[in-house]
């Protein structure tokens, strides 16, 4: 189950196929969904969560508290939308795909995919395009349309 929720930022609607998308994600890394939580939040609320937490203080787009059970994926993930936008200007992309990105990457995270290393941020990286792509090029869309016609 995924939930969504806004701290000290304006609500929006996440459509359908993001759903879809991360149920895709999901068991195409072989794991279960179990109960994820996405907050939505403002700059200063996720650099509070990096101080009281992390002990880091500096802003940050996304942090994920990973609470996985052996094969379900459990967690809380905490993105700074101030931080998606500004993210998306500097490496001129849309803050859709920005978001799409930050999505995905805490969702990884869950799977069991680090960035701490060179190498583990280019697996990361990988899998985060090779997600995006697959949900821009609509397969999600479809599929969920397919499914619900049987």
């Amino acid at each position: 189950m995924i939930n969504i929720h806004f701290e000290n930022t304006e609500e929006f609607i996440l459509n359908k196929d993001y759903f879809v998308w991360f149920e895709f994600i999901v068991k195409n890394e072989n794991k279960k969904m179990g109960s994820i939580n996405y907050i939505f939040c403002d700059d200063e609320y996720l650099l509070e969560i990096n101080r009281t937490y992390l002990n880091h203080n500096y802003y940050t787009d996304i942090i994920t508290f990973d609470y996985v059970k052996g094969n379900s994926i459990n967690g809380d993930i905490y993105i700074s939308l101030p931080r998606v936008h500004e993210n998306a200007k500097i490496h001129k992309t849309s803050n859709r795909e920005e978001l799409d990105r930050v999505l995905s990457h805490g969702l990884l995270h869950l799977c069991g995919y680090k960035d701490h290393e060179e190498e583990e941020k280019k697996i990361m990286r990988n899998k985060e395009n090779y997600y995006i792509l697959l949900f821009k090029n609509s397969m999600f869309h479809v599929q969920h349309f397919l499914d619900n016609k049987q």
